[in-house]
């Protein structure tokens, strides 16, 4: 189950969840509408990884659109998709020094693949 820990109230009453993320993406349920709604693609589910990453690949291009982050930004792309991108305007990342630690690990990352990719056979970029 790909959801959000319960809140407890005194500790031992379960008052629903965190928040609204599931699934692959962690998509919250307005923004999963919103994606649903502006592709098309009603019958999509946040359980299906093959949905999960359309949303991803949606969600990161109305980050370029909407906030001007490169697609191959992975660092604020991550910060973006973590914040919400009303969030990472207002720059709330900025005062979080844990998420900037791994949204750095992020990009790290990103680079390695990045690498890696371009020593494949045939690989075109």
């Amino acid at each position: 189950d790909a959801r959000t820990p319960f809140r407890f109230v005194l500790g031992v009453i379960p008052m629903g969840r965190q928040s609204s993320a599931y699934g692959f993406s962690q998509a919250l349920d307005g923004t999963w509408d919103s994606y649903r709604k502006a592709t098309g693609r009603r019958s999509a589910k946040r359980n299906k990884i093959r949905d999960a990453s359309d949303f991803m690949g949606w969600y990161m291009n109305e980050s370029l659109e909407k906030n001007g982050i490169s697609l191959s930004d992975a660092k604020n792309q991550y910060l973006a998709y973590h914040e919400g991108r009303t969030g990472y305007a207002r720059g709330s990342y900025k005062r979080k020094s844990w998420l900037l630690r791994v949204a750095e690990e992020v990009d790290t990352r990103a680079i390695t693949y990045d690498q890696q990719l371009r020593n494949c056979r045939g690989y075109r970029y």
